[in-house]
């Protein structure tokens, strides 16, 4: 006899089907898993027999097979737990229900009951695709898995409730999503109407919001670095609801959802100066996981002290910064997950701190400075669309009573902006000024002759590379839907190469 119920697996962000198959025969007490089954799969045969075991339920004494098909494919985590309990009992006479419309995901404890498993949202949606009815999940994995349409989720909490559900003795609604009060978590946030001073930086913020720009910040210690980038997402434009599903499938793979829903707020991760290229790119010694790069998709990664991070986790961030997703290889496996990303950088401009400064003395040689500044790679540094420096907060600007502008007031005018591009390109696959590639800059970057004079002019007397050129046509870009202009004028294009400065005062040292 065989018997067979649906599952699925992960591979990168997306899931994939996988029928668990199994059989029973006469013999000598065993249990074996076949289909390429990593260690937490093989060791379910011993998760499962005991939680049968302790809810009452007797097993045969007889050959049990189980087959995870496709075979080619390796399939890892505890997921298959619930559907091998589900063939057993049927095998053992236990459960009698029609399984072809339905999956099962979940990890099973000694007790019976469900835990919760990653990546319950990709493997939902494509339960979906697959044309599947019903699909029975752990209950803490509820209020990620209700958020897909066209599929009833049963969130289920022990293998007694699942038998007696599956039979018709009882009945349960299928799950609805819960979705966050965004109100009330964006009180929590810090407010930019708490910075005093600062009003070029702001606006330079402002503009790498409104256009999805990397920005860096360079200033000495105690400046407000750390303070205006910990603002950013309360500036940035609101999540669609495809952005929202992206953001949270990425986050559910990595474990990090802890029973919430869906992501309805932009990412800030702020990974610490210490972290491996591995913590930073993504990959593991067993699966493949997403990074910080991948876990900030269409949020901010802030990256705080930038010259104390080791070169080699630097060096990962320059192809998904251009790309916008990260491809990661292992023996046997390889993963592409996106990262769309705003990239915002602090550092000081010296060890000490004070390089520049006026009302502070720098302490470090010039070979010290130069060892410092250089750990920050040219081409990293030239994927920085605007460099902002950030000067020390004078004392009238700490006492000043004035009222500065709130996150809200400034976030108004980047979702006007980013209106404008949303419309701009809506048959195009770029989502912001920041993603524009080249085949597209006469299309959306159109410039008076005046402007024309102005970026010529900069380019030969500045150096520029062919990226920096583009960079700065994109925050022009950017300017100029600020002030809802379709034209880039000269204004635009002299603010646009002011913010690419910095580099020649501090890297020509």
């Amino acid at each position: 006899m065989v018997v067979r119920c649906t599952s699925f697996g992960i591979n990168g962000i997306d899931g994939y089907k996988v029928d668990v198959e199994a059989s029973a025969r006469p013999g000598m007490p065993a249990f074996d898993l076949v289909g390429l089954p990593d260690a937490a799969v093989k060791e379910s045969k011993d998760r499962v027999r005991s939680a049968l075991s302790n809810c009452g339920f007797k097993l045969p004494s007889a050959h049990f097979v189980f087959n995870l098909a496709p075979a080619d494919i390796k399939k890892e985590g505890p997921i298959y737990d619930l559907p091998i309990t589900v063939n057993l009992l049927t095998l053992a006479g236990h459960l009698h229900a029609d399984l072809s419309q339905s999956a099962f995901i979940g990890e099973l404890s000694l007790s019976g009951e469900l835990r919760s498993v990653n990546g319950a949202l990709p493997m939902v949606i494509t339960a979906r695709e697959c044309g599947i009815k019903r699909i029975y999940v752990p209950r803490a994995n509820a209020g990620e898995a209700a958020v897909v349409e066209g599929i009833e989720v049963y969130p289920v909490h022990h293998i007694v409730q699942l038998r007696d559900l599956l039979e018709g003795r009882i009945e349960m609604e299928p799950a609805k999503p819960v979705r966050a009060n965004n109100n009330s978590y964006s009180e929590l946030l810090p407010d930019f109407s708490q910075v005093k001073g600062q009003l070029e930086v702001k606006r330079a913020v402002e503009i790498a919001a409104a256009g999805g720009h990397n920005i860096l910040l360079i200033g000495p210690p105690g400046s407000g670095k750390s303070m205006l980038a910990k603002r950013v997402p309360t500036i940035l434009p609101d999540m669609t609801f495809e952005e929202m599903i992206d953001t949270t499938k990425i986050h559910s793979i990595a474990g990090q959802l802890h029973g919430d829903g869906l992501i309805t707020q932009r990412p800030f991760r702020a990974p610490h100066h210490t972290v491996t290229p591995v913590g930073l790119g993504g990959g593991g010694t067993g699966s493949i996981k997403p990074g910080e790069v991948s876990l900030a998709h269409h949020g901010v990664l802030f990256l705080d002290e930038l010259p104390e991070f080791s070169r080699s986790a630097l060096e990962v961030l320059r192809q998904p910064i251009e790309d916008g997703t990260i491809t990661i290889s292992r023996s046997g496996q390889n993963c592409t997950y996106p990262c769309s990303i705003m990239v915002v950088a602090a550092m000081n401009p010296c060890p000490c701190g004070y390089f520049g400064d006026p009302t502070h003395t720098c302490t470090c040689a010039e070979a010290k400075i130069k060892r410092y500044l250089n750990r920050v790679s040219g081409p990293l540094l030239d994927r920085f669309d605007i460099q902002v420096e950030v000067p020390p907060v004078k004392f009238e600007e700490l006492r000043a009573t004035e009222q500065s502008e709130s996150s809200r007031e400034i976030k108004e005018r980047v979702n006007a902006a980013r209106e404008l591009q949303r419309k701009r390109f809506e048959k195009s696959k770029t989502t912001c000024n920041a993603k524009i590639n080249a085949s597209e800059f006469e299309r959306f970057c159109k410039i008076d002759s005046e402007a024309e004079k102005t970026l010529r002019r900069s380019f030969e007397k500045l150096g520029f590379t062919a990226r920096a050129y583009n960079r700065v046509l994109k925050v022009a870009r950017t300017i100029a839907d600020l002030e809802r202009s379709e034209l880039i004028m000269s204004h635009h294009v002299l603010e646009a190469v002011q913010y690419r400065s910095l580099d020649r005062k501090y890297w020509a040292v």
